[in-house]
């Protein structure tokens, strides 16, 4: 059974941080790529980061670039995501999805977790 499981979500100041982390079984992790989507009230999913599976490369979209970081531990089974200097415009429920390669799990992912809620307060 596939399972994707994300955690780390709460109420955060602006400007503070958060980490979220995933755990993800029931597949070869260390041959997927992953990535954070978020939604947020009103607006469209976004995809904000991703990372590969065969060099760790790395995507970032420009809305949290240089304040967010995905990194991975395959001996953990677990996708984490960094997120620094958090702003109220980053309020939203956060998604960790995998597919085999870096171009899908940006495009079209094969597994999704069931999300965490990030609230960052003004």
């Amino acid at each position: 059974e596939v399972q994707v499981v994300e955690s780390g979500g709460g109420l955060v100041q602006a400007g503070g941080s958060l980490r979220l982390s995933c755990v993800a079984s029931g597949f070869s992790f260390d041959t997927f790529a992953f990535g954070w989507y978020r939604l947020a009230p009103g607006k469209a999913r976004e995809g904000i980061v991703s990372i590969s599976a065969k060099d760790g490369s790395t995507y970032y979209a420009n809305s949290v670039s240089g304040r967010f970081t995905i990194s991975r531990d395959n001996a953990k089974n677990t996708v984490y995501l960094q997120m620094n200097s958090l702003k109220p415009e980053d309020t939203a429920v956060y998604y960790c999805a995998a597919s085999t390669d870096i171009v899908t799990v940006t495009l079209h992912p094969t597994y999704w977790g069931q999300g965490t809620q990030v609230t960052v307060s003004s």
